[in-house]
């Protein structure tokens, strides 16, 4: 089994079948990550990242590799056929609420919480009654599509503390809206088969770069249209090798640090149609499926919050905006901008259940998700190794 490494406080003693779990923004987590790992143990940029930084301190170089949605909890109960991720010091670390890519990510190459960044979600208001997809980077409405805000508007805070480290990354995501929302600034080093990852990673280190940020989705997109079976763990499977080969091939005195910016539940069931008589007052959705957002008719918020703690109370967490806000979730209060990006009722599922909303759909059924604050989505692992 894997080492495992000093945790903090917060997530370190929470269970993986924990229902409701609040980011923890001041204890070892995705906000304070970046700057231990890009100082490259030279320096110590505050005393919260001592949970990383007495582990690399030693390391002139550090990669800092980004699997997309692998959770603590799914990896800790598979490592004994993953000799790689095995070898490796183990521990965990807070994801950010919602557990969502683009909200993490953005947490994590920020440095910021959500309520500090303002890309609180999957799916986002802008304007009067539109919805803006972070990740496709497009708007519209009910009615019509509109042009979506700039990226640079949207989320202002300079990503990598105003660096330009390299940036290892699917050929695919390169001129995204939302690279430009949380990667602008880096040096893009593009692959498109696995190898290439690999590849690329170790052309920048071995011309000296002090530090590289590399992300790949296979595990999450894996997760979602196969659920965390058999599939799941062949992927796992093929991300170890490729471990392996970095670890061999990394120079010495290089950091490998790897982490994820959620988890994963299995929702087997069909997504939860909201009853009609609270649907009557909602003018329209976002978020995701287990973090959904109602944004209501005025003054209907609060009867609504009643009718939907009668009928799903035992299923999911339902707040009023404010609520959501004083409870935490987002790391600090937000701006008014922010704030109005959020509905009015936030349904977060408790469950393995997911909240229907006709507007938001993918290519698949989604057999795995997340968005919401279980454990099996919040906790994700930070694993290190030095050559």
């Amino acid at each position: 089994m894997g080492k495992e490494g000093d945790q903090g406080a917060g997530v370190a003693l929470v269970s993986g079948d924990e229902r409701f779990v609040l980011p923890d923004y001041s204890g070892p987590g995705l906000c304070q990550l970046l700057g231990p790992v890009m100082s490259r143990g030279s320096g110590l940029p505050s005393e919260r990242a001592l949970w990383v930084e007495s582990r690399i301190a030693g390391a002139g170089q550090a990669v800092l590799l980004v699997l997309d949605g692998l959770g603590y909890f799914q990896l800790a109960e598979r490592l004994s056929f993953l000799p790689n991720f095995a070898g490796m010091e183990l521990s965990r670390a807070s994801s950010v609420a919602p557990t969502t890519t683009a909200t993490a990510l953005t947490s994590l190459t920020t440095g910021c919480t959500p309520a500090e960044h303002g890309v609180v979600g999957y799916r986002v208001r802008v304007g009067k009654g539109s919805v803006l997809n972070t990740l496709r980077w497009g708007a519209g409405s009910n009615e019509a599509p509109i042009l979506p805000p700039s990226p640079y508007d949207f989320q202002p805070i300079a990503p990598f503390f105003g660096g330009s480290p390299p940036i290892v990354t699917k050929q695919i995501f390169a001129k995204t809206g939302f690279s430009q929302v949380h990667l602008r600034g880096g040096r893009f080093a593009l692959w498109s088969t696995a190898s290439g990852l690999v590849s690329r990673i170790l052309e920048c280190v071995n011309r000296g770069e002090p530090f590289v940020y590399a992300y790949y989705e296979g595990i999450d997109s894996t997760a979602h249209q196969f659920g965390l079976g058999e599939q799941y763990d062949l992927e796992l499977r093929l991300v170890d090798f490729l471990i392996g080969v970095l670890v061999e091939s990394l120079p010495s005195g290089c950091a490998l640090v790897i982490t994820s910016d959620h988890g994963q539940v299995e929702v087997k069931e069909q997504p939860i149609h909201i009853d009609h008589d609270v649907l009557a007052n909602v003018r329209f959705q976002s978020g995701e499926g287990r973090f959904r957002w109602l944004h209501m008719a005025q003054g209907t918020a609060e009867p609504a919050r009643d009718l939907l703690v009668e009928r799903y109370g035992d299923r999911a967490r339902i707040l009023l905006r404010d609520e959501a806000v004083q409870l935490g979730l987002f790391g600090g209060v937000p701006t008014p901008e922010v704030a109005a990006r959020f509905g009015d009722i936030a349904l977060i599922a408790q469950d393995a259940c997911s909240f229907y909303d006709p507007m938001d759909s993918g290519a698949f059924k989604l057999v795995s998700r997340h968005g919401a604050l279980t454990a099996a989505e919040l906790v994700v692992p930070l694993l290190t190794s030095v050559s």
